[in-house]
């Protein structure tokens, strides 16, 4: 192992560590409840730069490390791998709230960066942690004084509906779009895959609020699962309900399973969904993302219905993302 071992309760001993792990292993206890222990994060930093060539923006805020909605398939739960932390059921557990965020974005914008801010690409922005403590409305307050910004959010929660004028305000001084979760309309399924996001009619619900407010905003498909979430009868479903909520735009990014998250999504599909657990780890355990046959087959599956029900496929002011690289893959699924 190259991480340092945990005592009981899963947080590090600090002697000895370095950097993030060890700002980790002495992050002040904020609030504790029976499943999840809320802490208190120093930063150096809010806006961190976004490594991947192919995303639409350039940089992302992350008001939170972990994320207590605890979706079955989510790729980021390596991240706390960097604080120490290795089980990754600690991700959903052990969750840091980020100190300082409005003196520290501030510092971060005078430095002028160029291209697309996104809020929530590892951690759900407005999950619980949200209402008591505010980080990301702290962040919103920042943007809402400037201008010129090309923001996005991205979120399950319909807890985005409280900050709604603050939205508005930020939305005419900068660019902004909303991009709200919806895997599926079926609350069963949503349960089993998302435990604890609200469930999809309140998301839906959220949409529809946001769009009467003005607010360009869409729904996300993401990661479409194959065999549990890319039917037809699914992605159909989406789409009709976002487009009468207001959506303009449906995303539909492909799963995407590094080998932290693996670890926990195959005893998953194992136990609920046996009869495609062969099939996952005969294509995730060599390469994280989908590929060839199936891959082009649900994409364009999407593309299809989203010209049907007359949706686009991204806001229109983000630029265009990259075409990931062709490769090649025989279906896995079908």
């Amino acid at each position: 192992m190259l991480f340092p071992i945990e005592r009981l309760g899963g947080r590090p001993e600090s002697e000895g560590l370095t950097g993030i792990a060890r700002l980790a292993a002495e992050s002040r206890t904020l609030r504790a409840k029976r499943r999840v222990e809320y802490l208190e994060l120093p930063s150096r930093s809010l806006l961190n730069r976004c490594s991947n060539p192919h995303m639409p923006f350039r940089w992302t805020i992350n008001p939170y490390r972990g994320c207590e909605i605890g979706c079955q398939y989510c790729y980021a739960r390596y991240t706390h791998e960097f604080m120490g932390l290795s089980d990754g059921k600690l991700f959903e557990e052990k969750i840091y709230a980020k100190g300082e965020v409005a003196r520290l974005l501030r510092r971060d914008l005078r430095k002028n960066p160029r291209g697309g801010i996104a809020i929530g690409t590892s951690t759900d922005p407005y999950q619980p942690a949200e209402r008591r403590f505010e980080r990301t409305r702290s962040a919103l307050e920042v943007f809402a004084e400037g201008s010129g910004q090309d923001l996005s959010i991205t979120t399950k929660s319909d807890l985005i509906v409280r900050d709604v004028e603050l939205l508005q305000q930020v939305a005419r001084r900068n660019r902004l779009s909303i991009n709200v979760t919806v895997t599926t309309t079926d609350e069963q399924l949503a349960r089993l895959l998302e435990p604890y996001a609200p469930r999809p009619s309140l998301r839906l619900e959220a949409v529809e609020r946001l769009a009467e407010a003005g607010l360009t905003t869409g729904v996300f498909l993401n990661p479409v699962q194959p065999g549990i979430t890319s039917t037809e009868e699914n992605l159909r479903a989406v789409a009709r309900a976002a487009k009468r909520a207001g959506a303009s735009y449906l995303g539909g990014g492909l799963l995407f399973l590094m080998p932290s998250a693996q670890q926990h999504f195959f005893p998953f599909v194992e136990k609920e969904f046996p009869h495609l657990a062969a099939a996952y780890r005969a294509h995730y355990e060599q390469n994280a993302y989908l590929r060839g046959e199936l891959a082009e087959k649900l994409q364009e599956r999407l593309r299809r219905i989203r010209a049907e029900e007359g949706l686009e496929s991204r806001p229109e002011a983000l630029p265009v993302e990259a075409p990931e690289p062709p490769a090649q893959q025989l279906s896995l699924f079908d």
